[in-house]
């Protein structure tokens, strides 16, 4: 079997490794480098599990060969650490849209957070605008087996909205208001509609 030799930068910090040529972004991360936040679900790309950003655009990392990420920045979950804001005088480290996550219960098992919360960003930083539909659309490639999604909606409107917070984006930059938050209806099902 052919190896390759890698360089990638993984949460700012230069990685170097030999990989198989059929190696998945996710087991490169994971069983190679120690980052255990991108989960491995369904490794169809279905569940959205694995969930990262190649170069600032979320990507499932279970689809992405490890070579394709050679020369390039991959950021995941462990990676938004430090973007957190400081509430109540203590720095949590939490991203707010964790922040978010967590109080709205917007999460269970855990097992999907790391992707959900991944994709949210994403979306946030590309639009901060969104309403309960565009966010559902949104996450309609991250499976939850546990929450029903209505939390995970509020949250993100919630993130979006700032209620009182002073949100960052992964990069530190702003992220704005939300149009529209209301109640959630319950979507969640086998094919991950949000």
């Amino acid at each position: 079997m052919s190896t390759h030799e890698l360089t990638l930068t993984v949460n700012d910090a230069e990685e170097r490794l030999t990989v198989e040529a059929r190696t998945l972004l996710v087991h490169a991360l994971r069983d190679e480098l120690g980052y255990t936040g991108p989960k491995v679900g369904c490794e169809r790309g279905k569940c959205g599990s694995c969930t990262v950003h190649l170069d600032g655009e979320p990507v499932k990392s279970c689809t992405t060969l490890a070579v394709q990420a050679d020369g390039r920045e991959v950021t995941t979950v462990e990676g938004l650490v430090g973007n957190g804001v400081e509430t109540g005088g203590e720095g949590d480290g939490l991203h707010p849209v964790q922040t978010a996550l967590h109080e709205a219960h917007g999460l269970q098992c855990g097992f999907c957070t790391p992707g959900m919360v991944m994709t949210i960003v994403s979306l946030l930083e590309d639009d901060a605008e969104q309403t309960e539909e565009s966010v559902r659309r949104a996450l309609k490639g991250n499976v939850c087996r546990c929450t029903g999604y209505q939390n995970v909606v509020d949250a993100v409107l919630a993130a979006a909205e700032g209620a009182g917070r002073a949100d960052v984006a992964a990069d530190g930059g702003s992220i704005g208001g939300c149009a529209d938050s209301g109640p959630c209806g319950d979507g969640a099902d086998d094919g991950g509609d949000a």
